[in-house]
Protein backbone atom coordinates (compact mmCIF):
# COMPACT_ATOMS: atom_id res chain seq x y z
CA UNK A 1 0.00 0.00 0.00
CA UNK A 2 1.06 3.32 -0.84
CA UNK A 3 1.74 6.08 1.57
CA UNK A 4 -0.90 8.13 -0.19
CA UNK A 5 -3.20 5.47 0.11
CA UNK A 6 -2.38 5.41 3.91
CA UNK A 7 -3.07 9.26 4.04
CA UNK A 8 -6.29 9.24 2.11
CA UNK A 9 -7.71 6.20 3.77
CA UNK A 10 -6.98 8.58 7.54
CA UNK A 11 -8.52 11.53 5.96
CA UNK A 12 -11.93 12.81 7.49
CA UNK A 13 -13.48 13.06 4.05
CA UNK A 14 -16.47 10.63 2.54
CA UNK A 15 -16.26 8.26 0.27
CA UNK A 16 -16.12 9.49 -3.42
CA UNK A 17 -19.51 10.34 -4.91
CA UNK A 18 -21.19 8.79 -7.86
CA UNK A 19 -21.56 11.50 -10.13
CA UNK A 20 -23.83 11.31 -13.36
CA UNK A 21 -22.64 11.36 -16.55
CA UNK A 22 -24.98 12.91 -18.86
CA UNK A 23 -25.53 16.25 -16.92
CA UNK A 24 -24.43 18.16 -19.71
CA UNK A 25 -24.85 17.51 -23.60
CA UNK A 26 -23.45 19.14 -26.67
CA UNK A 27 -25.06 20.84 -29.48
CA UNK A 28 -24.43 18.74 -32.54
CA UNK A 29 -24.95 22.11 -34.44
CA UNK A 30 -23.08 25.11 -32.26
CA UNK A 31 -20.92 22.94 -30.07
CA UNK A 32 -22.04 24.30 -27.38
CA UNK A 33 -22.09 22.43 -23.48
CA UNK A 34 -26.24 22.10 -22.50
CA UNK A 35 -27.51 21.40 -19.12
CA UNK A 36 -29.58 18.36 -19.91
CA UNK A 37 -32.01 19.56 -17.71
CA UNK A 38 -32.15 22.55 -19.36
CA UNK A 39 -32.01 21.51 -22.64
CA UNK A 40 -35.11 18.72 -21.80
CA UNK A 41 -37.18 21.40 -20.32
CA UNK A 42 -36.31 23.65 -23.57
CA UNK A 43 -38.38 20.28 -25.67
CA UNK A 44 -34.66 19.33 -26.58
CA UNK A 45 -33.97 22.44 -28.46
CA UNK A 46 -30.83 24.36 -27.74
CA UNK A 47 -31.15 27.48 -26.35
CA UNK A 48 -27.92 28.80 -28.08
CA UNK A 49 -28.81 28.20 -31.61
CA UNK A 50 -32.48 26.80 -31.95
CA UNK A 51 -31.36 23.92 -33.52
CA UNK A 52 -33.82 20.97 -33.09
CA UNK A 53 -32.26 17.85 -31.32
CA UNK A 54 -33.63 14.17 -32.30
CA UNK A 55 -35.52 12.83 -30.07
CA UNK A 56 -37.63 9.23 -29.51
CA UNK A 57 -40.81 7.67 -29.80
CA UNK A 58 -42.00 8.26 -26.18
CA UNK A 59 -40.80 11.59 -25.41
CA UNK A 60 -42.24 12.80 -28.63
CA UNK A 61 -45.52 11.29 -27.95
CA UNK A 62 -45.29 13.61 -24.49
CA UNK A 63 -44.72 16.27 -26.07
CA UNK A 64 -47.63 16.14 -28.47
CA UNK A 65 -50.57 14.14 -27.16
CA UNK A 66 -52.45 14.77 -24.02
CA UNK A 67 -51.73 12.94 -20.69
CA UNK A 68 -53.23 8.65 -20.79
CA UNK A 69 -51.87 8.38 -24.38
CA UNK A 70 -51.95 4.27 -24.70
CA UNK A 71 -49.08 2.47 -27.27
CA UNK A 72 -50.36 0.55 -29.41
CA UNK A 73 -49.18 -2.99 -30.34
CA UNK A 74 -46.45 -3.17 -32.27
CA UNK A 75 -47.53 -5.89 -35.47
CA UNK A 76 -45.67 -9.20 -35.53
CA UNK A 77 -43.79 -9.50 -39.07
CA UNK A 78 -40.96 -12.45 -40.20
CA UNK A 79 -37.89 -11.31 -39.37
CA UNK A 80 -34.83 -11.68 -41.20
CA UNK A 81 -36.66 -12.79 -44.34
CA UNK A 82 -33.12 -12.63 -46.44
CA UNK A 83 -30.62 -14.18 -43.55
CA UNK A 84 -29.10 -11.36 -44.65
CA UNK A 85 -25.45 -10.64 -43.64
CA UNK A 86 -22.81 -7.74 -43.91
CA UNK A 87 -19.79 -7.21 -41.50
CA UNK A 88 -22.42 -8.58 -39.45
CA UNK A 89 -25.77 -10.58 -39.13
CA UNK A 90 -29.39 -8.81 -39.68
CA UNK A 91 -30.42 -10.87 -36.75
CA UNK A 92 -27.74 -9.71 -34.25
CA UNK A 93 -27.95 -6.08 -35.23
CA UNK A 94 -32.16 -6.03 -34.79
CA UNK A 95 -30.95 -7.60 -31.28
CA UNK A 96 -28.34 -4.77 -30.68
CA UNK A 97 -31.27 -2.08 -31.55
CA UNK A 98 -33.80 -3.51 -29.69
CA UNK A 99 -31.55 -3.84 -26.32
CA UNK A 100 -31.03 0.24 -27.20
CA UNK A 101 -34.32 0.67 -27.52
CA UNK A 102 -37.59 0.78 -25.72
CA UNK A 103 -39.81 0.08 -28.79
CA UNK A 104 -39.53 -3.39 -30.89
CA UNK A 105 -38.81 -1.78 -34.38
CA UNK A 106 -38.59 2.16 -35.73
CA UNK A 107 -42.22 3.37 -36.09
CA UNK A 108 -44.52 3.35 -32.79
CA UNK A 109 -48.05 4.44 -32.98
CA UNK A 110 -49.91 5.43 -30.06
CA UNK A 111 -53.53 6.63 -29.75
CA UNK A 112 -54.80 9.53 -27.65
CA UNK A 113 -55.75 13.33 -27.75
CA UNK A 114 -54.16 16.00 -28.88
CA UNK A 115 -55.80 18.78 -27.11
CA UNK A 116 -58.74 16.73 -26.41
CA UNK A 117 -58.70 15.78 -30.31
CA UNK A 118 -58.70 12.28 -30.83
CA UNK A 119 -55.71 11.13 -33.18
CA UNK A 120 -53.61 8.39 -33.90
CA UNK A 121 -49.82 9.51 -33.73
CA UNK A 122 -47.33 7.26 -35.37
CA UNK A 123 -43.20 8.12 -34.30
CA UNK A 124 -40.75 6.86 -36.62
CA UNK A 125 -37.26 7.19 -34.19
CA UNK A 126 -34.16 7.29 -36.04
CA UNK A 127 -32.12 5.97 -32.80
CA UNK A 128 -33.42 2.49 -34.04
CA UNK A 129 -31.21 1.21 -37.61
CA UNK A 130 -31.70 5.13 -38.59
CA UNK A 131 -35.39 4.81 -38.44
CA UNK A 132 -35.08 2.61 -41.72
CA UNK A 133 -38.05 1.28 -42.87
CA UNK A 134 -38.49 -2.42 -42.96
CA UNK A 135 -41.72 -4.68 -43.24
CA UNK A 136 -41.98 -3.86 -39.53
CA UNK A 137 -42.53 -0.53 -40.18
CA UNK A 138 -44.78 -1.19 -43.23
CA UNK A 139 -46.81 -3.02 -40.97
CA UNK A 140 -47.05 -0.53 -38.28
CA UNK A 141 -47.69 2.16 -40.43
CA UNK A 142 -50.71 -0.14 -41.96
CA UNK A 143 -51.66 -0.75 -38.23
CA UNK A 144 -51.79 2.67 -37.65
CA UNK A 145 -54.06 3.99 -40.62
CA UNK A 146 -56.70 1.25 -39.39
CA UNK A 147 -56.80 2.15 -36.18
CA UNK A 148 -57.31 6.16 -37.40
CA UNK A 149 -60.07 4.35 -39.58
CA UNK A 150 -61.43 2.30 -36.74
CA UNK A 151 -61.39 5.63 -34.53
CA UNK A 152 -62.92 8.03 -37.09
CA UNK A 153 -59.93 10.59 -36.45
CA UNK A 154 -56.61 11.56 -38.38
CA UNK A 155 -53.57 9.97 -38.63
CA UNK A 156 -50.54 12.03 -37.71
CA UNK A 157 -46.85 10.84 -38.38
CA UNK A 158 -43.64 12.02 -37.86
CA UNK A 159 -41.19 10.78 -40.14
CA UNK A 160 -37.41 10.25 -39.20
CA UNK A 161 -35.57 7.91 -41.54
CA UNK A 162 -32.75 7.57 -43.41
CA UNK A 163 -34.43 5.23 -46.09
CA UNK A 164 -34.96 2.03 -47.14
CA UNK A 165 -33.54 -0.52 -44.99
CA UNK A 166 -31.51 -2.51 -47.15
CA UNK A 167 -31.03 -5.95 -44.76
CA UNK A 168 -34.69 -6.75 -46.24
CA UNK A 169 -33.88 -6.05 -50.01
CA UNK A 170 -36.90 -5.57 -52.55
CA UNK A 171 -39.05 -6.60 -49.15
CA UNK A 172 -38.47 -3.01 -47.47
CA UNK A 173 -38.99 -1.39 -51.03
CA UNK A 174 -42.62 -3.02 -51.36
CA UNK A 175 -43.63 -0.89 -48.51
CA UNK A 176 -43.52 1.85 -50.22
CA UNK A 177 -46.64 1.24 -52.32
CA UNK A 178 -48.20 -0.51 -49.73
CA UNK A 179 -48.08 2.46 -47.29
CA UNK A 180 -49.60 4.19 -50.59
CA UNK A 181 -52.36 2.45 -50.81
CA UNK A 182 -53.35 3.02 -47.05
CA UNK A 183 -53.13 6.65 -47.09
CA UNK A 184 -55.51 6.25 -49.83
CA UNK A 185 -57.83 4.31 -47.25
CA UNK A 186 -57.76 7.21 -45.22
CA UNK A 187 -58.13 9.28 -47.79
CA UNK A 188 -61.89 7.82 -48.86
CA UNK A 189 -62.76 7.31 -45.59
CA UNK A 190 -62.29 11.51 -45.28
CA UNK A 191 -60.02 11.33 -42.73
CA UNK A 192 -56.92 13.71 -42.53
CA UNK A 193 -53.22 12.55 -42.87
CA UNK A 194 -50.97 14.75 -41.41
CA UNK A 195 -47.11 14.48 -42.06
CA UNK A 196 -44.33 15.93 -39.64
CA UNK A 197 -41.42 16.01 -41.01
CA UNK A 198 -38.36 15.62 -38.40
CA UNK A 199 -34.60 15.64 -39.03
CA UNK A 200 -33.51 13.22 -41.39
CA UNK A 201 -36.08 12.55 -43.62
CA UNK A 202 -34.93 10.98 -46.64
CA UNK A 203 -34.85 7.87 -49.05
CA UNK A 204 -37.56 5.88 -49.62
CA UNK A 205 -39.71 7.49 -46.62
CA UNK A 206 -39.76 10.46 -48.82
CA UNK A 207 -40.17 8.95 -51.54
CA UNK A 208 -43.39 7.75 -50.36
CA UNK A 209 -46.08 8.50 -47.20
CA UNK A 210 -43.58 11.17 -46.02
CA UNK A 211 -44.63 13.53 -48.96
CA UNK A 212 -48.71 12.71 -49.51
CA UNK A 213 -49.80 14.35 -46.53
CA UNK A 214 -52.97 16.33 -46.63
CA UNK A 215 -50.67 19.19 -44.41
CA UNK A 216 -47.06 18.83 -44.66
CA UNK A 217 -45.13 20.40 -41.90
CA UNK A 218 -41.43 20.76 -41.14
CA UNK A 219 -39.15 21.14 -37.75
CA UNK A 220 -36.95 24.18 -38.72
CA UNK A 221 -33.81 23.17 -40.56
CA UNK A 222 -34.51 19.97 -40.97
CA UNK A 223 -33.21 17.37 -43.47
CA UNK A 224 -35.47 16.61 -46.49
CA UNK A 225 -35.15 14.52 -49.43
CA UNK A 226 -34.41 11.68 -51.20
CA UNK A 227 -30.98 11.00 -52.67
CA UNK A 228 -27.72 12.87 -50.87
CA UNK A 229 -26.19 16.08 -51.84
CA UNK A 230 -23.05 14.61 -52.75
CA UNK A 231 -24.91 11.68 -54.92
CA UNK A 232 -26.95 15.26 -56.47
CA UNK A 233 -23.91 17.10 -56.96
CA UNK A 234 -22.28 14.22 -58.99
CA UNK A 235 -24.62 13.54 -61.04
CA UNK A 236 -25.57 17.21 -62.26
CA UNK A 237 -22.63 18.37 -62.31
CA UNK A 238 -23.49 21.54 -60.75
CA UNK A 239 -23.31 23.15 -56.95
CA UNK A 240 -25.95 23.18 -55.18
CA UNK A 241 -27.66 26.24 -53.98
CA UNK A 242 -27.47 27.84 -50.08
CA UNK A 243 -29.38 25.53 -47.85
CA UNK A 244 -30.77 22.85 -50.32
CA UNK A 245 -33.24 20.22 -48.83
CA UNK A 246 -33.53 21.97 -45.44
CA UNK A 247 -36.97 22.52 -44.77
CA UNK A 248 -36.58 26.18 -45.15
CA UNK A 249 -35.71 25.67 -48.69
CA UNK A 250 -38.69 23.13 -49.18
CA UNK A 251 -41.00 25.58 -48.21
CA UNK A 252 -40.04 28.33 -50.29
CA UNK A 253 -40.07 26.10 -53.07
CA UNK A 254 -43.40 24.54 -52.70
CA UNK A 255 -42.30 21.29 -51.09
CA UNK A 256 -44.13 21.74 -47.80
CA UNK A 257 -46.46 24.07 -46.03
CA UNK A 258 -44.99 25.24 -43.27
CA UNK A 259 -41.88 25.07 -40.60
CA UNK A 260 -42.82 24.94 -37.25
CA UNK A 261 -41.14 25.18 -34.31
CA UNK A 262 -40.86 22.41 -31.57
CA UNK A 263 -42.43 24.97 -29.03
CA UNK A 264 -45.65 25.83 -31.33
CA UNK A 265 -45.81 22.58 -33.07
CA UNK A 266 -48.64 20.93 -30.41
CA UNK A 267 -51.17 23.81 -31.20
CA UNK A 268 -50.19 23.86 -34.86
CA UNK A 269 -51.23 20.39 -34.98
CA UNK A 270 -54.65 21.28 -32.91
CA UNK A 271 -55.44 24.15 -35.50
CA UNK A 272 -54.71 21.63 -38.46
CA UNK A 273 -56.89 18.71 -37.12
CA UNK A 274 -59.87 21.45 -36.42
CA UNK A 275 -59.41 22.77 -39.76
CA UNK A 276 -59.40 19.26 -41.55
CA UNK A 277 -61.94 17.41 -39.66
CA UNK A 278 -64.55 20.64 -40.09
CA UNK A 279 -64.23 20.41 -43.81
CA UNK A 280 -64.80 16.49 -43.14
CA UNK A 281 -68.30 17.48 -40.92
CA UNK A 282 -69.29 19.94 -43.67
CA UNK A 283 -68.49 17.44 -46.57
Amino acid sequence: MSWLTRVRDKLPFGAKRDTPDNLWQKCKNCQEMLFTKEYEENLWVCPRCDNHGRIGADCRLSQVMDAGFTVLSAPSVKEDPLKFKDSKRYSDRLKAARAAAPHPDALTNASGTIDGRKAVVGVQDFGFMGGSMGMAVGDAFLSGVDRAVADGCPYVIFTAAGGARMQEGILSLMQMPRTTVAIQRLKRAGLPYIVVLTDPTTGGVTASYAMLGDIQIAEPNALIGFAGQRVIQDTIREKLPEGFQRAEYLLAHGMIDMVTHRKYLRETLVDVIDYLMAARQAA
